[in-house]
C-alpha cells in the first residue's frame, strides 16, 4: 500500500465514458457482484472516491426503489461529471445488457424446447438458487455488524415470509427503527468501513474524499430540482399518453408501461427484492409468461452484464411475442419487432424513476454526510434487504426442488446441482459465470443421457 499517496489526476468525461461502456459489458454477478466490481474499480484500484463516499451513495441507492447497482452507478457519474455524466453512466450500464437480452429472448422463445436449450436450463436453474442465496450472504456480511443489525434482518425475513408483509411497510418500519435507534443507541449505526482507518502515517487518498468538498452542480437548489421533476413527468407522460391515446388503456403495451412503472416506483430493495412483485404481476395477474419462462429468465439475467432487473427485458419480450393482441397487432411475421418494441418499452419505463431519482435526491444527500440521524435509517433498511434476499432465494428453492408444488416430488438431482454450485460458491469462492456455465453444461449432459 502506498504511503501519502495523492488522490489521482482529474478524471475527463471522455475516460469517464470509456470506463462505464466497459462497465456495461462486464457488469455480471447481480447486483451484489456488480457493487463488487464497481467498489474494486472505484474504491480500490482507481480511486476516484473515497470509501465513506462510496457507502454513503449505496446507502441511499439501497433506499430508493429500482435497482441499486445502477442507480449508483449514475450517482457516481453524475458526482464526477454532472448530469451527463450521470445519464450516461446509468444508461451505458443497461444498454448492453438490453440488446443481448432480446437476442438471447429470441433464440429461447424460438428454439427453448430443444435438447440444448431445455439441458442448458435444467443445470442454470438451481444454479440460480445458490446465486441468490450467496448474494444474501455477500451484503449480510458487510451490512450486519451487530446483533441488532441481525435482528432487523432476521424480522424481514420473518415478516415477508411468514406473514407476506408489502416490502414498502418492512422499509418504512425499518427506517424508523433505525431513525430511533441512531438517537437512542447512535454506536450500533456508526459508519463501517472495508478498509483501515486513515492516519497521518498511512493515507490513501481518493479524487472524491470523505473531506472533498461538495461539487457546485451537487449542492442542493430548489430550481433545480423542479427542472429535473418537471422534466421527468414529460418523459413519462409523452409515451404513456401517447400509448393510450393510439391503443388504449387495455391493450398490452399500455399495461406493460403502467404496471413496470409501479414495479419501478413501488418495489423496494433492488432486483432481488422486485423479482416476486414482478412475478406475481407479469405471471399470474396478466398471464404474460408461465412460471417456469420467468425464472428462465432470471437465469438469463444472471449470465448476462448489467442489472438482473433486466430481466423486465426478457418479460417484455415473451409478453410481446405471445400475447394474442400483439400477435394481431403485428403479424406472424412481425413477432421479433413486437418482442423488441416490448422490451425497449418496459426497459425505459423501468428505469426512468432511477435516474430521477438520482439527480433530484442527490444533492439532498451530499448534505448529509456523517450526520448520523440520516445515516443510520439507510443502515437498518440494508439489514432489512439482507432478509428479503434470503426470502427470494427460498421462493426460488421452491419452484426448483418442487416443481409440481410440495404434493409433488422432490427433485433430488436440481437439489444436487444447486448444492454444487452453493459449494463452488461458498466453500472454493469461484465466480458467478463460471458456476452458471459448469451448471449449464451438467444440465445438458444430464438431459442426453436421460438422467
Amino acid at each position: 500500500m502506498m504511503s501519502d499517496a495523492a488522490p489521482p489526476a482529474a478524471i475527463s468525461f471522455r475516460e469517464a465514458f470509456f470506463f462505464w461502456l466497459k462497465l456495461g459489458f462486464i457488469s455480471f454477478g447481480g447486483p451484489a457482484g456488480q457493487i463488487s466490481v464497481m467498489h474494486q474499480e472505484l474504491v480500490e484500484k482507481r480511486r476516484w472516491l473515497s470509501e465513506g463516499r462510496f457507502l454513503h451513495a449505496l446507502n441511499y441507492c439501497m433506499v430508493l426503489p429500482g435497482p441499486e447497482a445502477q442507480q449508483l452507478a449514475t450517482y457516481i457519474g453524475w458526482l464526477m461529471h454532472r448530469t451527463r455524466g450521470g445519464l450516461v453512466a446509468g444508461a451505458l450500464f443497461v444498454l448492453p445488457s438490453l440488446f443481448i437480452l432480446i437476442a438471447l429472448s429470441w433464440i429461447y422463445i424460438a428454439y427453448g424446447n430443444t435438447t440444448l436449450v431445455a439441458g442448458l436450463f435444467f443445470g442454470i436453474k438451481p444454479a440460480v438458487t445458490a446465486i441468490v442465496l450467496q448474494a444474501a450472504w455477500r451484503i449480510g456480511s458487510r451490512a450486519l455488524k451487530n446483533r441488532f443489525l441481525w435482528a432487523i434482518a432476521v424480522a424481514a425475513f420473518v415478516a415477508i415470509f411468514a406473514f407476506a408483509t408489502p416490502f414498502p411497510a418492512i422499509v418504512a418500519v425499518a427506517a424508523l427503527v433505525g431513525y430511533l435507534g441512531g438517537r437512542l443507541r447512535p454506536g450500533w449505526f456508526g459508519s463501517f468501513r472495508g478498509q483501515p482507518e486513515k492516519t497521518a502515517k498511512n493515507k490513501i487518498s481518493a479524487l472524491i474524499d470523505d473531506d472533498t468538498p461538495t461539487p457546485e452542480h451537487a449542492r442542493f437548489k430548489w430550481p433545480r430540482l423542479l427542472t429535473v421533476a418537471a422534466s421527468g413527468a414529460v418523459l413519462w407522460v409523452l409515451p404513456m399518453g401517447l400509448l393510450t391515446a393510439t391503443l388504449g388503456w387495455d391493450h398490452t403495451l399500455t399495461q406493460m408501461g403502467w404496471f413496470f412503472t409501479k414495479a419501478a416506483l413501488l418495489t423496494f430493495g433492488g432486483a432481488y427484492a422486485v423479482l416476486p412483485y414482478v412475478y406475481q404481476g407479469a405471471v399470474v395477474h396478466y398471464g404474460w409468461l408461465m412460471p417456469t419462462q420467468m425464472i428462465d429468465g432470471l437465469a438469463l439475467g444472471e449470465t448476462t452484464p448489467g442489472p438482473l432487473i433486466m430481466v423486465v427485458a426478457f418479460v417484455g419480450f415473451l409478453g410481446g411475442y405471445q400475447t394474442a393482441q400483439m400477435q394481431v397487432m403485428f403479424g406472424p411475421d412481425g413477432l421479433f419487432l413486437a418482442g423488441a418494441l416490448a422490451a425497449c418499452l418496459v426497459t425505459w419505463f423501468t428505469f426512468l424513476p432511477s435516474f430521477i431519482f438520482i439527480l433530484i435526491g442527490g444533492p439532498l444527500v451530499e448534505t448529509t454526510h456523517g450526520q448520523l440521524k440520516f445515516t443510520a435509517p439507510l443502515t437498518a433498511i440494508t439489514a432489512a434487504v439482507v432478509g428479503v434476499i434470503l426470502n427470494l432465494a427460498m421462493f426460488f428453492a421452491y419452484h426448483v426442488l418442487w416443481p409440481q408444488g410440495f404434493a409433488g416430488t422432490f427433485d433430488f438431482v436440481s437439489a444436487g446441482i444447486a448444492l454444487a454450485a452453493a459449494l463452488a460458491l461458498f466453500r472454493f469462492k469461484q465466480s458467478v459465470m463460471r458456476v452458471i456455465a459448469a451448471s449449464a453444461l451438467l444440465g445438458l449432459l444430464l438431459k442426453i443421457t436421460g438422467i
